[in-house]
């Protein structure tokens, strides 16, 4: 289905949101997280967060809505996040970033390219796949500081699961401003 200029800015919008979220909760982890090789990882990663909020709040300018647009998403989406961030420990801040709500943005991004126009949407379609490669390489940063500390295993595997599993029941994670129409990632 062809989104109109207005829902793809929400959805730029909705991204956007997600990744200053996720640069804010870093941000908060840092002081309270003990292992030494974590802090360094979400250290660097609130950087790369706070570049992907930048570039699709520029995005959302040049899609008809305010510069730096943030649309916070579907509230069964944003009670995901918020749970794992409000977790305590060092693996399940780990494990629930790393190996439930990256995957899970990833696959939202790329049905985002699936379902946009390249030739019309191609400013996104540059941000989105930058983002991608970014989102990969963060993985694999976490992958690595996992190997280097086999000390943070997760207290409840399942919850892992749980978290995995309720990201995913969120079908449509953008909630529209009203006067929007398209179906959306």
């Amino acid at each position: 289905m062809t989104q109109s200029i207005r829902d793809r800015a929400d959805t730029i919008a909705t991204f956007r949101w997600v990744s200053v979220h996720l640069m804010e909760m870093l941000a908060r982890w840092v002081p309270s997280t003990p292992e030494l090789e974590v802090k360094i990882l979400f250290g660097r990663h609130i950087w790369e967060f706070a570049q992907h909020g930048d570039a699709l709040g520029r995005r959302t300018a040049e899609l008809r809505a305010p510069l730096h647009f943030s649309l916070a998403p579907a509230k069964t989406y944003a009670a995901v996040l918020e749970e794992l961030a409000q977790v305590k420990g060092t693996a399940e801040r780990v494990h629930g970033l790393y190996q439930a709500i990256m995957p899970d943005l990833e696959a939202r991004y790329h049905r985002y390219l699936t379902d946009t126009n390249p030739l019309l949407d191609e400013p996104s379609v540059r941000i989105i796949d930058r983002i991608l490669a970014d989102l990969t390489r963060l993985r694999a940063d976490a992958a690595e500081t996992l190997g280097q500390r086999s000390d943070l295993l997760m207290a409840d595997p399942k919850w892992l699961e749980r978290l995995r599993t309720r990201a995913l029941e969120v079908a449509s994670f953008v909630a529209l401003r009203s006067g929007s129409v398209a179906e959306v990632v």
